[in-house]
């Protein structure tokens, strides 16, 4: 009697460009097409027809229904010294009909990834400063995400913003 299936290789057809330390972690075939597959690695996400892998950094959301992942990847609005303004991209979703460890691995590693959140009242409207971990690099990358209606470029908004971020990293920095 087996106790555990062992699942199959992910197809050599299908394995995306890893990089030198990258690994595969899991991976699941695409319901709609048999070719297509999402990988999971220890540096991020490869999505059907993707040209590069994103970075588990590089996600805002991931959610798992039972059957389909939907994934909102982050957008660079701005660059500003020592930080990105980000903004959300447009979702993707795939119907996986047997996706193993996929969900677990996408959740583990996108939640894993955010090494430190905080969320701000500002003169006019709100922000969340974000600390996250990139694989492959030493220190935090550092972004902020405005609430809908704040007046990101208005003065007053940029000064609390870049002091803010600037408190962020000095209390991480600290901690280390």
């Amino acid at each position: 009697m087996k106790l555990f299936r062992r699942r199959p290789s992910l197809p050599a057809a299908s394995r995306p460009p890893l990089a030198a330390e990258e690994r595969v972690v899991a991976w699941c075939q695409v319901a709609e097409s048999a070719e297509d597959v999402v990988v999971a690695t220890n540096h991020g996400i490869w999505l059907p027809s993707a040209v590069d892998r994103l970075g588990w950094h590089e996600i805002h959301k991931a959610a798992w229904s039972g059957r389909e992942l939907r994934i909102t990847p982050s957008e660079v609005a701005v660059e500003r010294d020592g930080y990105t303004v980000l903004v959300d991209g447009p979702v993707v979703s795939f119907l996986l009909l047997e996706p193993g460890e996929l969900p677990d691995q996408v959740r583990a590693r996108v939640t894993r990834s955010v090494a430190y959140t905080s969320h701000h009242s500002l003169p006019e409207g709100a922000v969340r400063v974000v600390g996250r971990r990139v694989s492959g690099r030493d220190g935090l990358s550092w972004a902020v995400r405005y609430d809908s209606g704040t007046p990101v470029e208005a003065d007053e908004v940029l000064a609390a913003t870049d002091e803010l971020v600037g408190a962020a990293r000095s209390a991480t920095e600290a901690v280390d």
